[in-house]
């Protein structure tokens, strides 16, 4: 097949072209990609000189992508601006390529025929949890989002749809929760983390602390997201879980012991603004109809997530600093 990864120097989509080209070797797969700050082509050199194609462009500039998807059989679109902080402090980029760029990458699949889309999507479209709420998210949830980015990203999902009912475009959605490992920028949770106690620095801690994610090994979702594009039933939504759910100062205290730290290592900081409490999916369709489950215990895929950024300093020293100026104090100045 011909496949195409939008977003594919990303951290997800790298991660996917790695287990892609390890599991289908005789695919053309050729990553689309515009390298913004997130965006490395540092993350998939390896994988170019080993016959990844590579093109740079824009979802949302039709006369980029179109020549791109023409003749693929499979498109998976993982292109998004995914930072909480940053939709805060700026919403504009996050509409344009999360909203217009997956609208813009539809109708050029609408149009070239593409055999397959697969949409990747957050479990933050659904809202937030309360702590002591004993539901999960589940596919029939409804969508509340309540920040720019979540709301973004809900406006991606609801086009997908709507190109699937509208022109019977083939599609699939899968929402999964938070993920975590190699070439994972650093200014999500774990990775700035680790990175900030490497070099010796403290780690900033939204609010209480308690606000719980549902975390997954990147490579498992990965694993996953090869099913769903080649099993799913079209037009299905399927949610991706790694069923770990823990709150953010959890995390810390599983990171502090490998650096030989305590909780003198944290700073907790301001809340952000509109927060969510609590994010918890259900993959139950997932596993029954597909057979997908993950293969990492959480404890296993953290050491190994801070195992890679040890030996990984030429991958994250240079963007380090840009890195930190996204971070919680950006966040709370905007609001």
């Amino acid at each position: 097949m011909k496949v195409v990864l939008t977003g594919g120097a990303g951290f997800i989509g790298s991660n996917l072209a790695r287990l892609w080209r390890r599991q289908h070797p005789e695919d053309e797969l050729v990553v689309f990609d515009l390298l913004t700050y997130a965006g490395r082509r540092e993350s998939i050199r390896d994988l170019e000189r080993a016959g990844l194609g590579f093109v740079q462009g824009d979802v949302a500039d039709y006369s980029a992508v179109a020549p791109v998807v023409a003749g693929s059989d499979l498109v998976v679109h993982l292109a998004a601006e995914t930072h909480n902080d940053r939709a805060i402090v700026d919403p504009t980029p996050f509409l344009r390529t999360n909203v217009v760029g997956t609208g813009v990458l539809l109708e050029a699949c609408r149009r070239h025929d593409v055999g397959r889309f697969h949409h990747v999507s957050t479990d933050e479209v659904f809202g937030s949890l309360s702590l002591d709420d004993p539901h999960r998210f589940t596919e029939a949830s409804p969508y509340r989002p309540r920040g720019p980015y979540s709301a973004s990203k809900a406006g991606s999902d609801h086009l997908v749809r709507a190109w699937s009912e509208t022109y019977g475009l083939p599609t699939t959605i899968s929402n999964c929760g938070n993920n975590f490992g190699p070439y994972q920028f650093p200014e999500k949770l774990i990775p700035r983390a680790i990175v900030r106690l490497i070099r010796g620095l403290r780690v900033p801690l939204f609010g209480d602390g308690k606000h719980v994610r549902d975390w997954i090994y990147v490579e498992d979702h990965c694993e996953a997201l090869d099913v769903i594009a080649h099993r799913g039933k079209l037009g299905t939504t399927y949610l991706v879980s790694g069923e770990n759910e823990l709150s953010n100062r959890q995390i810390l205290d599983r990171l502090l012991p490998s650096f030989g730290r305590g909780p003198e290592a944290i700073e907790v900081v301001a809340d952000r603004p509109g927060h969510d409490r609590r994010y918890a999916l259900d993959p139950g369709r997932l596993k029954s109809e597909l057979g997908w489950t993950p293969k990492r215990s959480f404890p296993e895929a953290l050491a190994e997530t801070v195992s890679w950024y040890r030996g990984h300093p030429e991958w994250w020293e240079p963007i380090s600093e840009v890195a930190e100026a996204s971070g919680p104090a950006a966040a709370r100045g905007a609001a």
